[in-house]
């Protein structure tokens, strides 16, 4: 946790919050909190600052905040994810919340199980704990925004458009793809297919869409390692 993520639920005061759940219980334990120790803080979805302790107990933790920081600008992406298997969607969405993504669109595919829309994992209070871990690795505050999409010719046929306009669109394949182009801090959206890839079919109806296929190189990556390779290599350290 580099950053001590605040909700207005946490707020007693204009500038005093009380903190008594997990985010608690890890302070305790890594930072180990003394009387006028600081800790960095950040309100969700507004500004970063820094949190002066005022009183600690065995159950809560009392910080004085002065917020006056913006948090790191995004990256100029819209993430388009066939729905992974669920433990890796939870490292997967911990992973590009870290890194700045904030439009994520998961969708269907032929190679997606049924049972994976079913999932918990799915439900918006797991969702939102995965974002908020991924916020406090990077000290970020501005939550993404998750879309979930059942169905991928209606996905791809009637949103589409809209969304890759004005934006360099490229879906990650590694067959009869180009090689991924060069680092540029440009609106981008990408299309990243299941363990297996997209079908053919699926691959097709996103180039029809306005998508370029790239690829990484001859090797074939997990999901979860392919995403942030893929970032990398796209957008400027």
């Amino acid at each position: 946790m580099n950053l001590i993520l605040l909700f207005k639920s946490d707020f007693i005061a204009a500038d005093t919050v009380v903190i008594n759940d997990r985010r608690f219980h890890h302070i305790k334990q890594f930072y180990q909190p003394v009387q006028a120790q600081q800790l960095k803080v950040g309100l969700l979805d507004g500004e970063i600052g820094q949190g002066t302790v005022t009183q600690l107990s065995d159950q809560s933790i009392t910080l004085q905040v002065t917020l006056d920081k913006q948090p790191p600008a995004p990256l100029p992406l819209t993430l388009i994810l066939a729905l992974p298997r669920p433990k890796m969607l939870k490292r997967t969405l911990q992973t590009v919340t870290s890194m700045g993504v904030k439009q994520i669109y998961l969708i269907n595919s032929y190679k997606v199980d049924k049972s994976y829309w079913s999932t918990p994992v799915l439900q918006e209070h797991s969702v939102n704990e995965q974002l908020y871990l991924g916020l406090e690795q990077a000290g970020d505050t501005q939550l993404p925004e998750v879309h979930l999409r059942k169905r991928f010719k209606p996905f791809v046929e009637d949103e589409l458009p809209a969304l890759i306009k004005d934006s360099r669109a490229l879906v990650a394949h590694p067959y009869n793809a180009a090689i991924c182009p060069p680092a540029e801090d440009i609106n981008t959206t990408l299309a990243v297919g299941p363990e297996g890839g997209f079908i053919p079919y699926e691959v097709e109806k996103l180039q029809d869409a306005g998508f370029a296929a790239i690829h990484i190189g001859p090797r074939i990556l997990r999901v979860e390692n392919a995403v942030p390779v893929l970032l990398s290599r796209l957008f400027p350290v």
